[in-house]
């Protein structure tokens, strides 16, 4: 005689019980299928060597390396989760390229940050390339990675920062070499954290050309971007850095124009360049002594050995300025001179005004409503 289900939790109707236990059933199998789909791909994916010569002659590498998909952000993932498109297997036409959209939005469901830098991309210069139609524009997985994607606190990421140069220099390899040589660069590959890299003068998802008023980089704002570390003393203390330049260019004649929008002006790239920088005693550096009458020669045609005499970063309140500093002091001294002269001009005049009424009005032997 068949024996009959069991209630469980002590309420819910045998029928229930038959449908909680069928559900459970089909979740187990299903969960099944979806390992077996995994393995079905890693059975020519999962082969070191596997790969594609493309009609452009170009090699595509198909290899996955499935230890390292497991120890992703996406190891609960299979692999049609994100290419959706592939039906069968073996799969005759080549998958097109994952659109993390898929589950990266806000509002989501599949536990994906929420966060609105993807509407931030969209509206940067790799995300406007990339709605052009440029093959070559960047997406999510040419930066983060795709099978191998990890958190950017994690060293072996992409985004890590140590590693977002080199991934930056994928694409941009002529500024990647630069960069490697500038006194950032080797900070960056010795260690040094405070070191920036692309991304703290660029923006991440933000992107934008020089031209573009919003850009970190767009000339009217190079100097703020610039001055984000070095206008820290903390920071620049800890390196033997000055950290008055900031406060010296924005008092100097480029640093008023640049603030009142005259692009034009020199700004911190202007004199130092963007990627290449080197100390000033590098005589490769655009600002070593050597140098500076051909640097200062692109804005101020003629320039000479003149122009690298004395300091650059001069700060009038500062005795170590020289002749800068007296001059500065003796403006001071006859600016408050002058005034304080001019008050009591003003005063010791107002006084006599008021001294020859009364005299006035003494001499009369009247008040000044009896004459009224």
């Amino acid at each position: 005689m068949m024996r009959r289900l069991p209630d469980i939790a002590g309420g819910i109707p045998r029928r229930g019980a038959s449908v909680l236990v069928l559900g459970l059933v089909a979740l187990f199998v299903a969960g099944a299928v979806w390992g077996q789909e995994d393995t079905r791909c890693l059975d020519c994916h999962g082969k070191p060597g596997f790969k594609k010569v493309l009609p452009s002659g170009r090699t595509l590498d198909l290899f996955v390396e499935p230890t390292l998909l497991r120890l992703s952000v996406h190891k609960d993932k299979h692999c049609v989760d994100c290419h959706a498109d592939v039906n069968e297997v073996p799969h005759k036409e080549i998958p097109q390229k994952v659109n993390c959209r898929k589950c990266h939005y806000q509002g989501n469901t599949e536990g994906a940050p929420q966060t609105g830098r993807y509407l931030e991309f969209d509206n940067s210069v790799h995300g406007k390339a990339l709605k052009a139609g440029n093959p070559k524009a960047p997406a999510c997985q040419d930066c983060h990675g795709d099978h191998f994607i990890l958190p950017g606190s994690d060293p072996r990421s992409n985004v890590s920062r140590s590693n977002i140069p080199q991934v930056c220099g994928g694409c941009h390899l002529q500024i990647y070499g630069q960069y490697r040589e500038s006194i950032h660069g080797k900070a960056m590959a010795s260690g040094v954290k405070d070191a920036p890299v692309c991304t703290d003068c660029h923006g991440e998802h933000t992107i934008a050309r020089p031209e573009d008023r919003t850009s970190s980089v767009n000339p009217g704002r190079v100097a703020n971007t610039c001055a984000k570390c070095h206008a820290k003393v903390v920071i620049m203390k800890k390196y033997g850095i000055n950290s008055e330049q900031v406060a010296t260019y924005e008092e100097s004649f480029h640093g008023i124009a640049n603030e009142f929008g005259v692009l034009k002006a020199a700004n911190c790239a202007s004199c130092h360049t963007a990627h290449d920088i080197l100390p000033p005693d590098d005589p490769r550096s655009t600002v070593n002594p050597k140098n500076i009458p051909k640097t200062c020669g692109k804005c101020h045609p003629g320039a000479n050995a003149n122009f690298a005499k004395g300091r650059i970063h001069i700060d009038a309140k500062d005795p170590s300025a020289g002749i800068v500093y007296w001059v500065a002091l003796g403006f001071k001294v006859l600016t408050v001179s002058t005034l304080l002269g001019l008050f009591l001009h003003i005063g010791l005049d107002l006084f006599r005004q008021i001294r020859t009424r009364k005299e006035k009005d003494g001499g009369n032997g009247k008040t000044g409503e009896e004459r009224s």
